[in-house]
């Protein structure tokens, strides 16, 4: 018996801002889109063009109040081949919200306040 990655989820309270958001910051594109037939929630897919990973973000429409994220231990991480762009990218952004250059890695914030770590691809 083999398990394969298949998504990660995140819920998101303003999802076409999440979606200008991981678009512009990661060059995440929407791949597959779930629409309840009642309108209470929508779920898209994002996906990097490169793995079969995805992204999920989910929308539910009767949430107002942000999402309690607790310390933000748990994030997701994202590999790049040009570090040094990306961080001046996001930096111009203002989404850089921790840096460690000890080893090496940045975090970025996005709309809900999920922090999302990125690395050099090569090490």
């Amino acid at each position: 018996m083999k398990f394969t990655f298949a998504h990660n989820n995140i819920n998101v309270l303003d999802l076409e801002e999440s979606l200008v958001f991981y678009k512009s910051a990661l060059g995440l594109e929407e791949v597959r889109r779930h629409e309840a037939k009642d309108g209470s929630f929508v779920l898209v897919y994002l996906g990097d063009g490169r793995t079969s990973h995805r992204l999920e973000l989910t929308w539910l429409r009767d949430r107002k109040e942000p999402y309690n994220l607790g310390d933000n231990e748990i994030h997701l991480a994202f590999t790049v081949d040009d570090y040094a762009a990306a961080y001046a990218k996001h930096k111009e952004m203002g989404i850089v919200c921790y840096e460690n250059p000890a080893m090496g890695i940045y975090f970025i914030e996005d709309p809900d306040g999920y922090w999302l770590e990125v690395i050099p691809e090569k090490r």
